[in-house]
């Protein structure tokens, strides 16, 4: 199984991966913590009048954060293109076949646990954004944990292995199938808000987990797909928690992940 990772290499940062277990299929798990053990809470009595009050504040950040967890709007401008399933899927056989329109500027809406997002997606980038396209059009990304948050480089996420238990295996998963590196020289990572396909140390390995630059990272340029940019909700990025599988701790997650249009000027 391919592991993508950002690993620290000399001065330079790279995304790259390891095989930990070539014969390993793709298919997902979309099993998720029991909800008693997810619904877990202090019933205890406060003893004293600073442990009554350290409730209360510990209730208001809990609600604060439910409210930050609510997914947004559909962004002015936008219409919201039809999801292809009701429910979740994310094993697929193949790459899917083409469907974007001509005449049509797409959009990925990304509502998480930290507010909401919008990339606009480079149609002239057509493989990856084909597919990043099907896979939200499928709810794909639907409860997918950020599994690998680098302060100062990327955001990481798109790994269907997060809603197993085994963090062992986060950073491994994929759709089913792969596609390949597309560089377009006028797209680089030159600054933040910048999406790229993550891939394995194939360049021809891209499938479904992406990355966006907290800052420039020129050292990826000719290396990475870029294929959308942040255009609403770039505050969102700073405030999605540093995390790197397999530790322990609460990820953010992506709560809603679907695909906008308007006609193009």
């Amino acid at each position: 199984m391919k592991k993508i990772a950002l690993l620290a290499l000399m001065p330079l940062m790279l995304l790259s991966c390891r095989n930990d277990n070539a014969s390993s299929d793709s298919s997902s798990d979309t099993s998720t913590k029991t909800t008693s053990e997810a619904s877990k809470t202090d019933e205890t009595e406060p003893k004293t009048a600073a442990e009554a009050l350290e409730n209360v504040a510990t209730n208001a950040n809990k609600t604060t954060e439910a409210a930050a967890a609510k997914p947004g709007a559909v962004p002015s401008g936008y219409t919201r293109v039809a999801a292809v399933s009701a429910k979740p899927v994310r094993t697929f056989k193949s790459e899917p076949s083409y469907q974007l329109q001509d005449g049509k500027d797409y959009a990925a809406v990304i509502d998480t646990t930290q507010g909401q997002m919008v990339i606009d997606l480079y149609e002239d980038v057509p493989t990856t954004v084909n597919s990043f396209v099907w896979l939200a059009r499928n709810h794909f990304y639907d409860g997918i944990a950020f599994h690998r948050v680098i302060d100062g480089f990327v955001v990481q996420g798109g790994d269907p292995n997060t809603l197993k238990t085994d963090r062992n295996v986060w950073g491994q998963g994929g759709p089913g199938y792969e596609i390949p590196l597309e560089v377009r020289t006028k797209y680089n990572f030159d600054e933040k808000g910048v999406m790229g396909m993550a891939r394995a140390q194939d360049p021809n390995s891209g499938g479904s987990q992406f990355y966006i630059t907290l800052a420039p990272a020129s050292n990826l340029d000719g290396q990475y797909t870029v294929f959308g940019k942040v255009v609403q909700g770039l505050d969102v990025l700073d405030k999605i928690k540093k995390y790197e599988a397999p530790a322990e701790g609460t990820p953010d997650k992506m709560l809603d992940v679907y695909i906008v249009t308007k006609n193009k000027s």
